[in-house]
């Protein structure tokens, strides 16, 4: 890489930074996107997706290929790697990608996403996407009068129960404490529905299933450490998400629960640094609303620098 400033560096090519992308490329700022570790965010592990507008039905791989081949064909420059080390304090800002390549730029985006915390158990990785997934409210409309599981006692996994009970009435939560961790408002809609079963004091140790899909799941007691074997058809992992926030922690102002800290829509701590997508959203958490603040981060950026001239 060269001593060129960029005008605009999008950090991300989830949907946040392919839509921001897009905007920015036909604004005509040449915007340099860095794809990251995982190219296409959250959604190229998912299976099919049909809360996309537009799109009754598609796979999340296919629909970040489009979004991708979409953003090149307006002129996005994509770099493969991942953001290593950023310098917010002087402009031009300073980007060094894999630790070794440095980016100049006017300004930048921030839409590196995060990452949905997982188990780590056998069985996981194998049947992800194969009825283990993280978002009922993305998925759950595939399991209609179906065994599930939500795994967690939070507000998200909550939430998660409540929003399953539109599809079907066999619903139950493994929860590794003797007691809920969400909130009272969160925690009565499910302890008074009759629709769903609660777990205390266990967690999913193994998940099996038949190569194709999930089958059943071995949920071990962490008191007695005894093992049962519970027939499903989904597992839900709704034990939170981490932001991929931790390089900008000296950077830029983070909430404290690791987020970045947004005003004023998309701005940051910085004049010229932008953030949209789920690095900064811990409320919506959705493909949608994440392509939405790509859209607004881009055109605050074109503000931004049509301010400098």
């Amino acid at each position: 890489m060269n001593s060129k400033t960029e005008k605009l560096v999008i950090i991300g090519s989830g949907p946040a930074g392919l839509t921001a992308g897009i905007y920015a490329a036909r604004a005509n700022l040449q915007p340099v996107i860095i794809e990251g570790s995982v190219p296409g965010g959250q959604l190229i592990g998912t299976s099919y997706i049909e809360n996309w507008p537009g799109e009754k039905r598609i796979l999340g791989p296919d629909l970040m290929k489009r979004m991708r081949d979409h953003a090149a064909h307006f002129g996005c420059t994509f770099i493969s790697g991942d953001i290593t080390q950023v310098d917010f304090k002087e402009k031009p800002f300073t980007l060094t990608v894999d630790q070794k390549n440095r980016l100049y730029a006017d300004s930048v985006i921030i839409a590196a996403g995060a990452t949905p915390k997982r188990l780590g158990i056998p069985g996981e990785d194998i049947y992800w996407g194969k009825g283990v997934t993280t978002c009922a409210v993305c998925d759950g409309a595939f399991y209609p009068k179906k065994r599930v599981i939500v795994v967690g006692g939070g507000d998200t996994a909550m939430e998660d129960a409540s929003f399953m009970t539109k599809y079907t009435d066999d619903i139950t939560v493994v929860h590794i404490l003797d007691a809920l961790t969400a909130s009272h408002a969160m925690q009565q809609p499910v302890l008074s529905n009759k629709k769903i079963k609660i777990v205390y004091e266990s967690a999913v140790t193994e998940i099996r299933g038949d190569k194709e899909h999930i089958t059943e799941v071995v949920i071990t007691n962490q008191k007695t450490k005894q093992k049962s074997v519970l027939p499903t058809d989904a597992v839900f992992v709704a034990i939170g998400l981490t932001p991929n926030a931790e390089i900008f922690e000296n950077q830029l102002t983070l909430l404290d629960n690791g987020y970045i800290k947004v005003h004023n829509h998309t701005h940051t701590s910085v004049a010229g640094v932008f953030v949209s997508g789920d690095v900064a959203d811990f409320r919506y958490r959705q493909a949608v609303t994440a392509a939405g603040t790509g859209c607004m981060a881009a055109l605050d950026a074109e503000r931004y620098l049509s301010s400098l001239k």
